[in-house]
């Protein structure tokens, strides 16, 4: 019955205005490769391309490129987004199953592309395409600044030159396949890339997005880190194109937390403080980031957060490089420190670069976007199944193989309609959240004089007076804004431990604050005389992998008011909900191998979804 009035509730989520059409929760994936990227081939995806993953997607049953046995998703998605490498798009798959062109280059670059040819070859053949991937890696530098004079010629002599021809085959393709599987109204199969910026190991990489159909984005090929070093070409181009094709254009940072603090950071790839110009832009076309996927979560680290009992959460120290360096978090790799820089930037410049949203996506490079713990089937085709797992595992070469990876995330996005234009307008305007897997519904809205009524309605409610998540609030007088949240819990998954909002602030001197208060919690007799929350029982049976729902809420909300509210300062606040303890693939790959299998990892997590903020501003 419990589980009847949840899906009832989720079913319900929808949001009216008097100036807006109906809106509601769309779920997808916005990062997602075939055997079209390069790393997804030589790791023996040879099978599932950009059809296949967008039936897949769309709840169709397919062949798993690893394992071979049938694979579907339990609860389809509404849309997702293919986002191929654009380095080297479609060539080792080319390279592989039928060889590369030569015509009309010097001998210099024939050499290099028959070598390449033999050595991708042997590797794939022999089984030996992980190693193959791991040895193109850039070696470490402690800065991308420092990497980057050298990005170009490691590049070069890791693979092979640009070959246009190629690789506007594949993003044909790749459009082709989305216009095949896009069906308005029903599921939005989105056209994207992966710009794919990793020097020196610090990942940098955005995955861009457009809502241009299939034979307008033929016009052009993605702009990959093989066009430009720097983030600032992206965007020109980026502006470029959309005025050349009338399309809309975002690109969502990812990965930040093993950017070696510079993805939001206070200089530029260049070497140049953050300054206005730069911050606008960035701005425009970097709207959301994403905060979760399989190699790690981006929220913050216990080291950035050390009050926060629940920062620790799937931590994953391994940058994308050559050789071992020892993982130093910084500010510029998390977002609710980013969320801080950003305030402080605009007290110094005016404007900031880093007001962004935020959802979750898996990075699956199997083309099959699932981020369930009981249906995670590996990043990697050479990794699906729980045996293979335990093969060659190390805390270096092989970090982002087997159970390193989370079984994370889901972008939620309220939109007025399912389509690529409804998708994408909607990051923009940054109305969106992030789940790392679960379907949590989530409604947050800050606003002057309001309160709960605001909940009351099932199926429409008024938003006047209010901001939705992603949104700002300008103060007009001292008087405090009231947030109003509501949680609701995925039926197939745990129930609700406690909603959170997390608040970050600037005081006058620029230095940067933060506090997680618990605003709404399964049961009264958890609240404690310090006003702290004893922990939500952990029920996961280690022996079976189940687990209770009993002690967890099926939606919980509040109206609350910041009782530290200070109208002279810059604030965000951003909700974070939690379920109660559920158990890791991690877990159930151990009861499944049987005997004492050392997985490295948690047995247990507490998924979670994360709200875009709402930023408060002081009178002007």
């Amino acid at each position: 019955m419990k589980k009847t009035l949840i899906s009832v509730a989720v079913g319900a989520m929808l949001v009216t205005s008097a100036h807006a059409a109906e809106k509601q929760i769309y779920w997808g994936d916005t990062h997602l490769h075939t055997n079209r990227s390069f790393d997804a081939f030589t790791n023996r995806n040879f099978s599932v391309g950009p059809d296949e993953a967008y039936r897949f997607a769309r709840g169709l049953p397919i062949e798993h490129p690893g394992h071979k046995a049938r694979v579907q998703l339990e609860t389809p998605l509404d849309f997702l987004v293919v986002s191929d490498h654009a380095e080297f798009l479609g060539n080792i798959r080319q390279l592989y199953n039928v060889g590369l062109p030569t015509e009309g280059l010097g001998i210099i670059q024939k050499l290099k592309i028959w070598y390449a040819e033999y050595l991708i070859r042997d590797a794939i053949s022999s089984g030996n395409g992980r190693e193959f991937f791991y040895n193109q890696l850039p070696d470490p530098y402690d800065t991308p600044q420092e990497a980057a004079s050298d990005w170009e010629e490691n590049i070069g002599n890791a693979v092979f030159p640009k070959l246009p021809a190629i690789e506007d085959k594949a993003w044909s393709d790749i459009a082709d396949a989305a216009e095949a599987n896009n069906r308005p109204g029903e599921f939005s199969a989105i056209l994207g890339w992966e710009y794919s910026l990793i020097p020196g190991g610090a990942n940098l990489h955005r995955v861009v997005m457009t809502d241009l159909d299939g034979e307008s984005a033929k016009v052009f090929q993605p702009f990959g880190s093989d066009d430009s070093l720097y983030p600032e070409d992206l965007w020109a181009w980026l502006e470029k194109t959309s005025e050349q094709t009338g399309g809309n254009f975002i690109a969502i940072p990812h990965n930040s937390n093993i950017s070696k603090g510079a993805m939001f950071d206070t200089i530029t790839m260049r070497n140049e403080p953050v300054g206005p110009a730069y911050a606008e832009i960035r701005k425009r076309w970097e709207p959301i980031v994403e905060i979760t996927q399989y190699k790690g979560d981006s929220e913050t680290h216990p080291s950035l957060s050390p009050d926060d009992p629940f920062a620790d959460f799937e931590d994953y120290p391994y940058y994308i490089q050559k050789g071992w360096t020892e993982y130093k978090p910084q500010k510029g790799d998390f977002i609710r420190s980013a969320l801080l820089r950003g305030m402080q930037l605009e007290q110094d410049i005016g404007i900031n670069p880093y007001q962004f949203g935020v959802i979750g996506s898996t990075d699956a490079h199997t083309g099959l976007a699932a981020a369930e713990e009981n249906n995670f089937h590996g990043k990697f085709a050479t990794d699906s199944t729980p045996a293979r797992k335990l093969d060659g595992w190390s805390d270096n070469a092989n970090s982002s193989f087997g159970w390193a990876m989370g079984a994370q995330g889901l972008a939620a996005v309220w939109a007025e309609e399912n389509t690529r234009e409804g998708i994408l307008a909607a990051m923009k305007r940054r109305e969106t959240y992030a789940t790392t897997g679960p379907r949590i519904g989530l409604r947050f809205y800050g606003g002057f004089g309001i309160d709960e009524s605001l909940l009351e309605a099932q199926s429409s409610i008024s938003t006047e007076g209010a901001v939705p998540m992603g949104g700002e609030l300008v103060a007009a007088d001292a008087q405090p804004p009231v947030f109003v949240v509501h949680a609701m819990a995925d039926p197939k998954s745990g129930t609700l431990d406690r909603i959170q909002i997390v608040k970050g602030w600037v005081n006058g001197s620029g230095e940067s604050f933060e506090k997680v208060f618990d605003v709404a919690w399964s049961s009264d007799d958890r609240l404690q005389d310090d006003g702290s929350l004893a922990p939500v029982p952990n029920t996961v049976n280690l022996e079976t992998g189940t687990w209770s729902n009993a002690a967890g809420a099926a939606d919980l909300s509040a109206a609350w008011t910041d009782p530290e509210f200070d109208p002279t300062l810059r604030a965000f606040y951003y909700v974070r909900v939690l379920e109660v303890p559920t158990p890791r693939h991690s877990l159930l790959d151990k009861i499944a191998l049987g005997g004492d299998v050392d997985t490295r990892r948690p047995d247990v997590i507490q998924e979670r979804a994360y709200s875009s903020a709402i930023w408060y501003q002081p009178a002007r």
